[in-house]
């Protein structure tokens, strides 16, 4: 008889490859088309025709029923198509994947507070088994050493033997990661809304995955700042906008003394100055020519604040300007936060290094 085995089935391999090109690529133009999925693969149909990525037998009619087959997309009796919930998961995935491949080996770890406790992260150190300890974190050698001691040298393990690796306490953190949606953010043919919007669906599913304790907030901010559920994150999209950064500060500010975590953070994405204050009344204030001192003190003002309140703000300018660049070392300085200049395919990473390995701090404090 002639067996031939499906996992090395060398045409459904190389199929199932370029499946996943096309998708990795129809899910930037998700992000690029603000999750309209018409568009996205109007958009998809014409790269994959240029670069001749369509074969006879798989073109952009079994691509699209292949979105159908494994539910990532569906369309409605008017022939309208949308994402479904695993089409939106799926966004998440692939960007927190995309990003941790792009860390450097070691980079991970996880916010921790310096002090046992009931956690994930071992610690060297050791202490006697208490009923109810987690198996898994016995200290052999320690247990070993133990029974020796105990017996004279005869191998004969009791309760009494047992050490347990000590471990550091899992700390919960809220985050506001506020994105900068004005115009700027797409201007002169750099796109840095779409690496912002991957930041924000990795964080969501590292956050759902990894630390269902941890609190997400997202806030965009233009004229004015408003949050937005995190399932909407993949529709989000820039605007004829001014820079209101304070507005978004208050937000996040306002989110996070809220919140029921021990630990606060504020991450600011943004590649522009603030050029907008709304003034008591409500009334929007622009004034996109330069650093306006009326604008930049009362941002300056609203950092401070969040200081006060233990509140630290991450910074990361997509952007090297000199003059934008003394602001924002101001702005890092009196919130004694931190600053990170970078090119938007960067970001992904910084943001990660940032909020997996930095942020540790006592429960209770600030």
């Amino acid at each position: 008889m002639d067996f031939r085995y499906f996992e090395l089935d060398p045409d459904r391999k190389n199929l199932e490859e370029r499946i996943e090109q096309l998708v990795r690529v129809y899910e930037h133009l998700l992000l690029q088309t603000n999750g309209s999925v018409e568009l996205a693969l109007d958009y998809l149909d014409q790269v994959a025709k240029r670069y001749k990525l369509w074969t006879p037998e798989f073109g952009l009619k079994e691509f699209q029923q292949w979105l159908k087959d494994h539910r990532m997309a569906r369309v409605d009796g008017k022939g309208a198509w949308s994402l479904t919930g695993a089409g939106e998961r799926r966004l998440r995935t692939g960007s927190l994947d995309a990003i941790f491949s792009g860390l450097q080996a070691g980079a991970g770890g996880n916010h921790r507070v310096a002090r046992p406790g009931q956690g994930a992260e071992r610690l060297s150190e050791t202490r006697p088994y208490q009923f109810g300890d987690n198996l898994s974190l016995i200290a052999t050698h320690e247990t070993l050493h133990n029974a020796l001691r105990r017996s004279g040298g005869e191998l004969n393990i009791q309760e009494e033997d047992l050490a347990i690796y000590e471990t550091e306490h899992d700390s919960s953190c809220a985050t506001v990661l506020m994105i900068d949606v004005s115009h700027s953010m797409i201007l002169y043919g750099e796109d840095r809304i779409t690496p912002a919007k991957r930041v924000a669906l990795a964080l969501t599913e590292l956050i759902l995955t990894r630390y269902p304790k941890d609190r997400l907030h997202v806030v965009l901010f233009g004229d004015e700042a408003w949050e937005v559920p995190l399932d909407q994150i993949p529709y989000c999209g820039v605007g004829p906008f001014h820079t209101n950064t304070r507005a978004g500060l208050v937000l996040a500010k306002d989110i996070l003394r809220k919140s029921k975590q021990s630990n606060r953070q504020i991450f600011l994405v943004t590649d522009g100055k603030p050029s907008a204050l709304t003034e008591p009344g409500g009334r929007i204030y622009k004034n996109p020519n330069g650093l306006d001192p009326r604008v930049v003190n009362k941002t300056l003002e609203e950092a401070d604040h969040c200081r006060r309140l233990g509140i630290p703000i991450t910074t990361f300018m997509l952007t090297e300007d000199p003059y934008l660049v003394n602001f924002v070392e101001e702005f890092t300085a009196i919130n004694r936060g931190r600053a990170y200049y970078s090119g938007a395919g960067s970001l992904g990473s910084f943001v990660f290094v940032d909020y997996i390995k930095n942020r540790r701090r006592r429960e209770g404090g600030g």
